[in-house]
């Protein structure tokens, strides 16, 4: 059984470690100290500025995360939930975690009143690709999306 719940600040170590296996995914150097620091103030703090959902086992360990945010305005006036994040822990893959998140995230737009459920996947990541299909979702070719990093003098900001 899976149980999929928002995370609360009593969650934030586990957070930092789930963070950490990301970035050792895509490359980087996890450093689980100071993304505590950094989810502490980020998710928890005067100005959330994102939202995440915990996946557990029956003995509570944890599986998997999406965390997402909202953006407006979506069609309309009205506003969408964009998963930013959707990870799962390799030795869940394949036991029903993912799809646990997603159904989690429908539910959240839903009560929160949103238009749609968007995010973004990896060219190269062929096993997200298929199970974003499997859920019956489609590639929107519309957009292109684009990167700089921010600078606090504004533009031109560097790629």
């Amino acid at each position: 059984m899976i149980s999929v719940e928002r995370a609360v600040r009593a969650d934030v170590p586990i957070l930092a470690e789930l963070i950490g296996e990301i970035e050792a995914y895509y490359g980087g150097t996890p450093s689980d100290d100071e993304y505590a620091d950094q989810i502490t103030a980020l998710l928890f703090g005067a100005h959330p500025v994102a939202h995440v959902l915990l996946a557990r086992a029956e003995d509570r360990q944890v599986l998997g995360m999406a965390s997402y945010s909202f953006l407006w305005p979506a069609a309309g006036a009205e506003t969408s939930l964009y998963l930013k994040e959707l990870f799962v822990r390799p030795d869940a893959r394949k036991r029903g975690v993912g799809r646990a998140l997603m159904d989690a995230l429908g539910q959240a737009a839903a009560e929160t009143g949103c238009s749609r459920v968007e995010w973004t996947a990896d060219h190269d990541n062929p096993a997200a690709l298929a199970f974003y299909t499997a859920l019956g979702a489609q590639p929107h070719n519309g957009k292109i999306f684009y990167r700089v990093q921010a600078r606090r003098s504004g533009f031109p900001l560097t790629p």
